[in-house]
């Protein structure tokens, strides 16, 4: 649609040299999502992948788990008073039969570009709720030299970043290193909504053998939605919170932060990294 970049005018002062220049910045605008018809959350995100956003966010909410969950997704026409489209509003329908949850009724969630789901901390919630536990039958197991060399290709990756600086990314990739999807946002948890609701549209869940790398830091909502959609490993280039390692020590997700050139520390699922090798290395 074209509204993924803005150009603003900026003062620029270099050197005390002062010049007018325009810029280019990452749009943020709001999105409101539906669910079934009724208004279910805003979210401020960056335009592209509504419909992905839209999915992956319920996925992240024990809405839906599989891609026969889905109906379908549309813009809301006359979504302003002069019945023009905002392409803002996106309602997301339920196949016939698919139960939803009470909590998703029970209240109106506003999500913001920098904390998620503000003040759903419930460990008990992700763990009960979760259609895909973490089962990586056997489990994934990674050289720390594979993750090491994972920021880098992200960065390499990202497209708009280097017009605006601006934007999280976050990227799915095999246990082998392979880079499957990226998908960026002004917020990090958008981004990986993004990732997951296209994993649905192509009825790729549960992710059982992906590594989700994210730009920066580690959150509960975060680690949330690795679980949900059956992640085994969550790595970020910053740091963790300590309810995300809760809930990684709980469900078993690999929980990896600080991960920048070698260096990185492992929070919890230590079992998933070959540290043998590693160490013999050292």
């Amino acid at each position: 649609m074209g509204r993924v970049t803005e150009r603003r005018k900026v003062i620029r002062i270099r050197d005390g040299a002062v010049s007018s220049r325009p810029d280019t910045l990452v749009a943020e605008e709001p999105l409101e999502i539906r669910l079934n018809g009724k208004p279910l959350a805003i979210t401020m995100r960056t335009p592209g992948d509504d419909f992905a956003l839209a999915a992956g966010f319920l996925v992240s909410e024990g809405v839906l788990a599989q891609h026969s969950d889905l109906q379908n997704i549309v813009y809301c026409a006359g979504a302003t008073a002069d019945g023009s489209n905002t392409y803002n509003v996106v309602d997301v329908k339920t196949a016939p039969g698919v139960q939803i949850p009470d909590i998703t009724l029970e209240r109106n969630v506003y999500t913001t570009s920098s904390c998620g789901l503000c003040g759903k901390a419930s460990l008990d919630a992700v763990r009960t709720t979760t259609h895909w536990p973490i089962n990586d039958t056997p489990p994934v197991r990674i050289e720390p030299d594979l993750l090491a060399s994972l920021p880098d290709r992200l960065r390499a990756a990202q497209r708009v970043f280097d017009r605006t600086g601006g934007l999280h990314a976050a990227a799915l990739f095999t246990e082998h290193g392979e880079l499957t999807d990226i998908r960026e946002d002004v917020g990090r948890h958008n981004a990986v909504d993004k990732l997951i609701g296209r994993a649905l549209q192509h009825d790729d869940l549960p992710l059982d053998r992906t590594i989700l790398l994210v730009s920066g830091r580690a959150s509960f909502e975060l680690a949330q939605k690795a679980v949900m959609a059956g992640i085994p490993v969550l790595a970020a280039v910053s740091a963790p919170s300590s309810l995300a390692v809760d809930l990684a020590t709980e469900t078993g997700l690999t929980l990896i932060g600080f991960l920048r050139g070698h260096t990185m520390n492992v929070y919890a699922g230590e079992h998933r990294l070959a540290l043998e090798a590693a160490a013999a290395q050292s």
